[in-house]
């Protein structure tokens, strides 16, 4: 079918995700519409590139019944970016019209047919377990790039690698997805997939823990062979409704209940199998409990890939750790300073503080999210010297930690250019060990995203 039958195809966002779907189809012969509800400089020099492939661009377009109302051609499908709402109204309307709508994870799946995909999900540590499975094959000499909710987008890779005559295709996807991308993609069927842990995240957009949870149980369950954290306390606790699956633990196998059985454990410093000790529990240099758990769900996915313990653990011991996810920035004056913007809510916060040594001066603050903070709240009592609020979040947090009888200092300022000198100054002047960004919350108030905010940290300490 030539391009000029083809019904048209409507991208909704210009972001990454959404420039890499636009192209991709493009290349695949279809005609493409990109839609922006901004007008702002970068996205005029993002549709200037798109225009000048010959991909139709329309700024100023909100994602309104009249947007779509405009458009001449017959309409096919709709593909969304994550940012969008699923159940936002107007993608309502079009599917009652019969339009197909699909997330951006849509035409890279199926321009991927050919390749296998480890589909990594979870609320916390996908980020630190996809770096860890890319690693791990890389090392053993395996083609398997790193897309989707970190670095490049799923669209991005099939278009350089699979689409229309590219390069060879790889031997592995390693794809990290977030419940928005699941959502939008029914039909991703991955052939290993991988759940890290779950807590609630993201209820303002998915309305109840239930509904959040089984977003991300529809992955697994369409996985050939799915991957279960065994310590993740909410995973173990719906563990008698799963009929297959590996499920794996960081801690002995026998601590288990007597009805999970681990396919992989932890015993006597050695990661183990049925076969017996496949490579050393302390091979990966990061530090916390949570990062053994990491360690054991990589190897899991390692193993089924087809490597050995020795080519593991030797990757293992290289891997330089993960960007914005306790990050280690530098030392000055004896205090360490560590990056963990990745920790974009109570839960991953919580982890971070724990997996630290204290005292600590902690900056947190961005824009809040709905969530348990109990357990943060009390890591904060426990670990921290000071606590330095910073962005929209400093009035809800300074009431919150106040009405918890939190002891520590208490300071705000308006962002990380004044809150890291601050924190510099309270570790030396209380004996801390370290100043840890964990912010407990979202970047957009004053970020494009938790890397923007991680790298603005680093430059405000390599600054002191």
């Amino acid at each position: 079918m030539t391009a000029a039958a083809c019904p048209l195809t409507v991208v909704v966002g210009l972001g990454r995700s959404g420039r890499g779907a636009a192209m991709l189809l493009h290349r695949l012969g279809e005609p493409v519409l990109v839609l922006d509800s901004g007008q702002s400089p970068d996205l005029e020099e993002h549709a200037s590139l798109l225009r000048a492939e010959g991909i139709a661009v329309r700024l100023g377009c909100p994602l309104t019944s009249a947007t779509f109302d405009d458009i001449q051609a017959p309409l096919g499908k709709v593909i969304v970016s994550p940012g969008i709402r699923w159940d936002h109204p107007v993608l309502q309307q079009l599917r009652q019209d019969g339009v197909s709508i699909q997330g951006e994870m849509v035409p890279a799946w199926m321009a991927t047919a050919a390749v296998p995909w480890i589909g990594i999900t979870g609320t916390n540590g996908k980020t630190t377990v996809t770096q860890l499975v890319h690693h791990l094959l890389t090392q053993a000499g395996l083609d398997a790039p790193q897309c989707g909710n970190v670095g490049f987008s799923a669209a991005e890779v099939a278009l350089e690698r699979c689409a229309g005559g590219a390069s060879t295709p790889p031997d592995w996807l390693v794809v990290e997805l977030s419940s928005y991308q699941i959502e939008a993609a029914p039909q991703l069927a991955p052939r290993i997939g991988l759940w890290t842990t779950l807590t609630p995240d993201h209820l303002e957009r998915h309305g109840t823990l239930d509904n959040y949870r089984a977003i991300k149980r529809s992955l697994l369950e369409r996985s050939q062979l799915p991957i279960l954290n065994a310590d993740d306390p909410d995973l173990r606790a719906h563990a008698p409704s799963w009929d297959r699956g590996h499920w794996v633990t960081a801690g002995p196998r026998h601590e288990l209940p007597a009805d999970l059985a681990a396919s992989l454990w932890i015993e006597g410093g050695m990661v183990c199998n049925a076969s017996g000790p496949l490579l050393a529990a302390d091979s990966l240099a990061m530090p916390g409990a949570h990062n053994r758990q990491n360690l054991v769900l990589a190897t899991a996915v390692g193993l089924e890939v087809g490597l050995s313990g020795a080519v593991m653990e030797a990757a293992f011991r290289c891997f330089p750790g993960v960007p914005h996810r306790l990050e280690r920035v530098r030392e000055r004056a004896g205090v360490a300073y560590y990056n963990d913007s990745k920790a974009t809510n109570y839960d991953a916060a919580e982890v971070g503080l724990r997996a630290l040594e204290g005292p600590l001066v902690v900056l947190a603050g961005g824009q809040s999210k709905i969530g348990e903070a109990s357990g943060w709240i009390a890591e904060l009592r426990r670990q921290a010297f000071a606590v330095v609020l910073y962005g929209a979040a400093r009035p809800e947090f300074r009431q919150l930690l106040e009405a918890a009888g939190y002891g520590g200092e208490l300071h705000e300022q308006e962002g990380l250019e004044q809150a890291v000198p601050l924190a510099a100054e309270l570790a030396r002047r209380g004996g801390c060990r370290a100043v840890l960004l964990s912010p407990a919350c979202a970047s957009f108030d004053q970020y494009s995203d938790f890397e923007a905010r991680g790298d603005h940290f680093r430059r405000c300490v390599e600054a002191l």
